[in-house]
């Protein structure tokens, strides 16, 4: 068994190697043998919630159960679900048209969708369960085997994974490996068949530079400011509780949680107004709530604080969602309220890097023309949002805007659709998984071409010596 700390790279390049060897001894991966891999996998979220409750409640400090149940172990658990529902449809040789004539002679053409070999998984800290499990539903699903690298930011969830993956699957199928930033590293520079990486985008860089080397394909899950419009005509109440519920989940500290929002001038204090009473209702205190959850470690606590702290010095508008008025500042418990602030300078901190913490911006305007340029100016967002009824702006808005995803009158809700791909586009991300989309990712797509009952190269005159038939045929063939 390997180390429950730091795994040495000759350790990991050992696994890849029992990994490989046993998925080529296997051949095909037959459709039951996927399906017991899936029917494990869900076995382990079901039977072990409540250690991994417990164990990223340790992590963090205080995690709620229930956020915990939510969006790590019930979104997984559906993931997996999902690929078990349509795996055999998916396994299909999928039929598509081979070229006039030689169709007309019975000639086919398909795609087999084959598993690539050994998949590796670096999951993130701030859905460390859900981002083991929601990739691996697609990855098991095409047939592949797994090793996943998860962050040394969660220790003790990091060490419940690697021990209940031992418990459920021999190590060819699936292993875990641990470690800081060197075992990192190391992952990164292991020559898989195909890469996954969720995370910052400046660690994104070096995993793609890293994989490059030995010409691994990646999907890189990044991140980015994800803007949300509020139209002209939105339900500010509506708008301001479905906006201020996303934000406030884990605490800000999510990919697709939204950044900043464009807000009608006329309509800001409404919005302010919905937003405190959202908030409010949802946590009438912060500092000993247990439904509130704490900022991962005291780094990512200063992180936010100082920025903070940064547009308040700056005279931006700053407005603490703080029910009881609590003192928030303990860097032990680590629990930041919900802040609104106000049109801050375009060169603070939190409007040029993702802000992953309970910080919502309000941009005011006028024009949603100016809206959509900004946007258009940035870096491509992971997700983008939009509220309201008016069909021709929300469709301007999105055909306008690139972004890895949408989702029109909520937030984050694009993700829990299984039959979407979820994925970023520029420096939000490469590639995508999910549903069927997630199986083609981490399968090889092999065009397979079967020859008719005649030989048409012979009968199209296409063989040497070249002559007046074949001159006839390419000019049919090469016009207007």
């Amino acid at each position: 068994m390997l180390g429950t700390t730091d795994t040495t790279r000759s350790e990991m390049l050992q696994l890849l190697e029992l990994q490989r060897r046993a998925f080529e001894l296997e051949g095909h991966v037959e459709y039951g043998t996927r399906i017991d891999r899936l029917d494990r996998a869900i076995a382990l979220l079901v039977d072990n919630q409540d250690a991994i409750c417990a164990a990223l409640s340790e992590d963090y400090g205080c995690r709620s159960p229930y956020m915990t149940r939510m969006s790590e172990v019930m979104t997984s658990v559906g993931n997996l679900k999902h690929v078990k529902k349509h795996l055999k449809a998916w396994m299909k040789p999928e039929k598509r048209s081979a070229p006039v004539p030689m169709n007309i002679f019975g000639s086919r053409a398909k795609v087999y969708y084959q598993p690539k070999g050994v998949v590796g998984n670096m999951t993130p800290w701030n859905i460390p369960v859900g981002m083991v499990f929601s990739p691996m539903a697609d990855m098991l699903g095409a047939g592949n085997r797994v090793m996943v690298k998860p962050s040394e930011f969660t220790p003790a969830t990091s060490s419940l994974t690697k021990e209940l993956i031992s418990r459920y699957f021999d190590p060819t199928e699936v292993a875990v490996v641990t470690g800081g930033p060197e075992a990192g590293a190391a992952f990164a520079s292991l020559p898989f068949d195909h890469l996954l990486f969720t995370g910052a985008t400046s660690i994104g860089r070096m995993v793609a530079r890293a994989a490059a080397e030995n010409l691994t394909p990646v999907t890189l899950e990044l991140g980015g400011k994800s803007p949300v419009f509020i139209g002209i005509g939105a339900d500010i109440d509506e708008a301001a509780d479905k906006i201020i519920t996303g934000k406030a989940q884990n605490a800000g500290q999510l990919c697709i949680s939204p950044d900043y929002a464009f807000v009608p001038e006329a309509r800001l204090e409404a919005f302010i107004d919905a937003a405190r009473r959202t908030f409010a209702g949802q946590f009438p205190s912060v500092a000993l709530n247990p439904d509130y959850n704490a900022m991962i470690n005291a780094r990512h606590f200063e992180r936010v604080r100082s920025a903070i702290e940064e547009v308040r010095a700056a005279g931006a508008r700053v407005l603490d969602l703080n029910p009881a008025t609590e003192d928030w500042s303990d860097a032990v418990v680590r629990k930041i309220p919900l802040h609104l602030v106000i049109d801050p300078p375009e060169d603070c901190r939190l409007m040029q890097e993702e802000i992953f913490g309970p910080v919502l911006v309000l941009r005011t305007y006028r024009d949603i023309t100016r809206c959509i340029a900004f946007v258009n100016g940035r870096a491509r967002p992971l997700a983008l949002y939009y509220f309201g009824s008016d069909g021709a702006e929300r469709e301007r808005v999105l055909r306008e805007t690139i972004s890895g995803g949408a989702s029109v009158n909520n937030v984050l809700m694009h993700f829990a659709c299984d039959d979407l791909p979820f994925g970023g586009v520029g420096a939000s991300g490469i590639g995508h998984y999910h549903g069927f989309d997630g199986f083609r990712t981490f399968s090889h797509a092999k065009g397979v071409y079967t020859e008719g009952r005649v030989n048409l190269p012979k009968l199209a005159g296409t063989l040497p010596p070249f002559g007046p038939k074949l001159a006839k045929m390419l000019d049919s063939q090469i016009k207007r």
